[in-house]
């Protein structure tokens, strides 16, 4: 491109959102960057030296004004949290279909490529493993039926006009830094770290050897940069249409695994003793003993690997807090 790229980012403000333009930042300061969230939730209000624009991604005429000559939107906003769309049904509607149906048809008017991601709730209770982008689609809550509508949104108005990436993302973990602000989310591990360090006693549903595939927030951001770069790649080759990839690691251990290691690294690290506390399982959940993904075209197509772990990461947490 003669001209340095356009990249807009929706959700700037969240978990991930955030650490994507900071590291576009970082690793393109020649790239024009546009970050957008309606502070539902986030409220970084500037990252770097950009500002975070007020814009409701649910208002077209308001979103396509402002994504306005980018050549590629990294969609990040929604409604991500299950219990947060089971009790707003409407808002999770509206900003996860209604929402990315309108992301989706300015890039299909404008030519900009997408990223998108639609998360493994899609794939419910899998029935084989090592998980693809391909398996069938059978939502267990609200929030993951939100995400199928979204996704095939992306894949519709994709054909013949854009570019787009879909990415299946597994469970999220760690923490990052914006402008010497922590940046964190109540995930599983987070919730887990967090009630250790405040000596409370850490909750694991039954049968406890639920496995879960994790990934760390920053591998995650990683691959939404990657995925940029070579949707400008491939928008410049005038490539159109939908790939999805596998966001995930080999990490996938149990429920009481996890609480377990939280457990031994607060002995290690402090003298910290912490209990853990079985309790009955209120929630309908995938309940598998084994999460594999595999991430193969993920490496192969992007150059994407996960470069942080799990027990480096709680370690450092914990760390961190007890220094706090």
């Amino acid at each position: 491109m003669s001209e340095a790229p356009h990249v807009a980012v929706t959700g700037a403000a969240g978990y991930i959102g955030s650490r994507v333009v900071a590291d576009i930042r970082e690793i393109h300061p020649d790239w024009d960057v546009t970050a957008i969230d309606n502070f539902y939730l986030g409220d970084i209000r500037e990252i770097g030296d950009v500002p975070v624009e007020h814009v409701d991604i649910r208002n077209r005429e308001r979103l396509e004004g402002t994504l306005s000559g980018a050549d590629v939107v990294l969609h990040l906003a929604a409604i991500s949290g299950v219990d947060d769309c089971e009790d707003r049904a409407d808002l999770a509607y509206e900003v996860n279909v209604r929402g990315t149906n309108n992301v989706a048809w300015f890039c299909r008017k404008t030519g900009a490529a997408l990223a998108f991601p639609f998360s493994m709730a899609v794939i419910g209770d899998p029935d084989e493993f090592p998980i693809t982008a391909e398996m069938r689609r059978d939502p267990l809550n609200w929030y993951g039926r939100t995400k199928v509508l979204g996704e095939r949104a992306v894949g519709t108005m994709a054909e013949d006009a854009f570019p787009a990436h879909q990415f299946m993302i597994s469970n999220l973990y760690g923490g990052h830094e914006v402008g010497g602000r922590q940046v964190s989310k109540g995930t599983v591990i987070n919730f887990f770290v967090s009630r250790a360090l405040a000596g409370e006693p850490l909750t694991v549903y039954e049968p406890g050897d639920q496995a879960r595939n994790f990934v760390h927030v920053r591998d995650v951001a990683r691959a939404f940069l990657r995925s940029a770069e070579a949707l400008l790649d491939e928008r410049e080759a005038g490539e159109t249409g939908s790939t999805a990839y596998e966001v995930a690691t080999d990490e996938d251990p149990g429920v009481m695994t996890i609480a377990e290691l939280v457990q031994r690294v607060c002995v290690e690290e402090s003298g910290l003793e912490v209990d853990i506390e079985l309790l009955e399982n209120p929630r309908d959940e995938t309940l598998v003993s084994e999460f594999g993904v595999d991430t193969s075209r993920t490496q192969a197509e992007l150059g994407w690997e996960p470069e942080e772990s799990v027990e480096a990461t709680v370690r450092a947490l914990i760390r961190k807090g007890l220094d706090g």
